[in-house]
């Protein structure tokens, strides 16, 4: 039965954001928004909430692996799998103004994270706690500012006459009820895959950083790929990098609101594979684009790196 209730949960996650996420473009398609602020700022949150449901309910249980490994593996997975994934079928272009901004801000949050999660200050152990959390939520506010505030300066236009001629009233239906499917799917997919993964005798924090991450992570694995397949290679960019950078700032600012974040069980390996996924991005970057070739070694990343986490397991 739990096998019925995780698949079943899965295509809830899968629809709740396709809803979340439709709602979210047309509306802000009506002021006129870019495509890479879009994914950014308005896909990239609404794909990432799966991970917040997720780890805000792992903070309610007291469950810090759950919420700082959902996060941590997440991020790895938008990288290395599913950037690698859509540049290794559709070449994503990669501009001086992400290169400038939005990819050293996903940086210097990821190597912040590993900094306050190991505790490198004083070497005791490792807690995320409220004043940690509320600075990553003041980034998270000063990106949100900082990218719509750029984007009026740009005056740059977004042109869909289907979405903006698409009433107001059928926009925030599908937010709504967008985001009611992914909360409850959420909640029943985390209960499942936990109970199913320790019936094999893992850990918490495999699960998390494995089936769980992955799994909140199917959002913005469908809408860069839909973005891909429409030639939009800015949106699904925006998404994967504006979805960690929230991941990161939002979901663990709020989570350690509800209680302090212990994280033991993520390993320095795991943070360092997060940071380098995205510097790997920045190299590719510097090029111009993420060909073929680079998504293809991206996604072999992912899967080593998955390797590495099995092979730990059983050993």
């Amino acid at each position: 039965m739990e096998y019925i209730i995780l698949i079943l949960s899965l295509a809830g996650i899968v629809f709740g954001a396709d809803f979340l996420v439709a709602g979210a473009v047309s509306v802000a398609r009506r002021y006129h928004v870019s495509d890479f602020v879009i994914g950014a700022a308005i896909v990239g949150v609404g794909t990432s909430m799966p991970e917040l449901v997720v780890s805000f309910l792992g903070a309610v249980n007291g469950n810090a692996d759950v919420a700082i490994g959902n996060v941590v593996g997440s991020n790895i997975f938008n990288v290395l799998g599913i950037l690698g994934l859509t540049a290794l079928l559709f070449p994503v272009a990669i501009g001086k103004k992400e290169l400038k901004f939005e990819i050293p801000l996903c940086i210097v949050v990821s190597v912040l994270l590993m900094v306050l999660a190991l505790n490198f200050f004083n070497g005791s152990t490792a807690v995320i706690g409220r004043v940690d959390g509320i600075i990553l939520l003041l980034l998270f506010v000063g990106f949100m500012w900082y990218s719509f505030a750029r984007d009026r300066k740009s005056a740059v236009a977004v042109e869909s006459a289907e979405e903006e001629n698409s009433p107001l009233w059928l926009a925030v239906v599908k937010i709504v009820g967008g985001l009611a499917l992914l909360i409850t799917s959420c909640d029943f997919f985390v209960d499942n895959a936990v109970l199913i993964a320790k019936s094999f005798g893992v850990n918490d924090a495999f699960i998390s950083l494995t089936l769980i991450a992955c799994g909140t992570s199917l959002p913005e694995l469908a809408a860069s790929l839909a973005a891909a397949v429409k030639k939009n290679t800015a949106l699904a960019l925006g998404n994967i990098i504006g979805s960690n950078i929230f991941n990161i700032t939002l979901i663990l600012g709020l989570s350690s609101q509800v209680m302090p974040l212990n994280s033991a069980g993520i390993t320095a390996v795991d943070y360092m594979v997060m940071i380098a996924a995205v510097l790997l991005t920045t190299i590719f970057g510097l090029r111009g684009k993420i060909g073929r070739m680079g998504g293809a070694l991206m996604f072999l990343g992912f899967v080593a790196y998955n390797w590495y986490l099995v092979s730990n397991q059983i050993t």
